[in-house]
């Protein structure tokens, strides 16, 4: 097994879901590493805030303080709560909160890994202001390459006085002194008319194309199943638009809103609120890792755009873990569908394990694919 070593602690850490060797990504980076570096042998006085620690590998490294996990990601927090327990640890040792909660007021010390979305350090940011004192300690960590001037100049404006350190392993760190500076007031969601119908959508800051509709679920959202009176699962749902028009579109069916990310579920459940307030007693949504827990051959539906990157690695298992899911909840005659770029070759994966996979619509980029759950 990998080995991390760090502020005087051995820790095995594994990615999620995939916990042992079936995944060889390293669940740590230099970013990690060098964060920590600042902090080894020297506690916090009071509570340290973690955010966007992707597989655990801060939280673990720095069990024995009061720490509480911010993240937007339920699959982040399953993989820190069994890094925990492969190190043995008490998950209990470390609270976990959702990007949308509140946060405890007056933390010692915040711990930073800059995320993908500048919208969602923004947030976060945001987030911080209501509760962090001058004395608060507030480091963050990132790539080199990820750390721009827009990055430094959104702690100055939101948080202030702000410094980088020199790059190590390709990584630096922000420092950050909390000084407050005047700041109007910033939307909740960020919100746009969808093209064609009478909907506005609303998106939480890490929700997947958050400033308009994607190429590629406007041509999904013209090649929906109809009629369909059972149960459909929008997996991956982001913002809800495919789910949003599957309600239209299906006026008896049950629709799920499945996604791993708390904004993303908490935007589907306000685009149905805004949008179709008469069908939110047939829409449900949940947080989850695809399609786990969920009943075997009950479905009618699936349908997914599917991801094809974590963080900032390119792989397929997430799309692989969603078409088995769909297909073990599937009952027999149900359908997934999806779209996808056609560089990804989904149509061998999905004709693989259905047996069956024909081609809905396709253009340059994309193609829509259908497969039936057979006996």
């Amino acid at each position: 097994m990998s080995q991390f070593e760090l502020s005087h602690r051995t820790l095995t850490l594994h990615r999620f879901p995939q916990m042992r060797e079936e995944s060889p990504l390293q669940a740590w980076d230099a970013a990690d590493e060098y964060l920590l570096q600042q902090v080894a042998d020297k506690p916090a006085n009071g509570t340290t805030l973690i955010f966007n620690d992707t597989f655990g590998a801060l939280a673990c490294a720095l069990v024995g303080e009061e720490l509480f996990s911010v993240s937007d990601s339920w699959i982040s927090q399953q993989a820190t709560r069994q890094n925990l327990l492969e190190n043995g640890m008490d998950e209990g040792d470390v609270h976990f909160l959702d990007s949308l909660a509140a946060l405890p007021a007056s933390p010692a010390r915040v711990l930073i890994k800059i995320p993908k979305s500048l919208a969602l350090l923004e947030q976060q940011l945001r987030a911080l202001r209501h509760v962090v004192t001058p004395e608060t300690q507030v480091i963050a960590a990132g790539k080199a390459k990820d750390i721009h001037t827009s990055t430094l100049q959104l702690f100055e404006r939101v948080l202030g006085k702000t410094t980088t350190s020199l790059a190590v392993k390709k990584a630096r760190l922000i420092y950050c002194t909390p000084e407050l500076p005047q700041l109007a007031a910033g939307a909740e969601t960020y919100s746009w008319p969808l093209d064609g119908t009478p909907y506005h959508i609303h998106n939480h800051a890490n929700v997947f194309a958050r400033s308009g509709l994607d190429v590629g679920a406007r041509f999904f959202m013209a090649h929906l199943p109809d009629n369909i009176d059972g149960e459909i699962v929008d997996l991956g749902c982001g913002n809800g638009v495919i789910g949003l028009m599957a309600l239209e579109q299906n006026p008896t069916a049950e629709v799920h809103f499945v996604d791993e990310s708390w904004m993303a579920v908490a935007s589907s459940r306000m685009n149905v609120e805004v949008n179709r307030p008469q069908d939110m007693a047939r829409s449900h949504f949940a947080v989850n890792n695809s399609l786990a827990g969920f009943p075997s051959d009950r479905l009618h539906a699936v349908l997914c755009n599917p991801p094809f990157h974590q963080q900032n690695t390119l792989t397929d298992h997430i799309a692989w873990q969603m078409f088995r899911d769909a297909r073990r909840c599937l009952q027999y005659g149900g359908e997934l569908r999806i779209v996808g770029n056609r560089h990804l070759d989904y149509y061998r994966k999905m004709k693989k394990l259905f047996g069956n996979c024909t081609t809905v619509a396709s253009n340059q980029k994309f193609v829509i694919l259908r497969s039936v759950k057979l006996r």
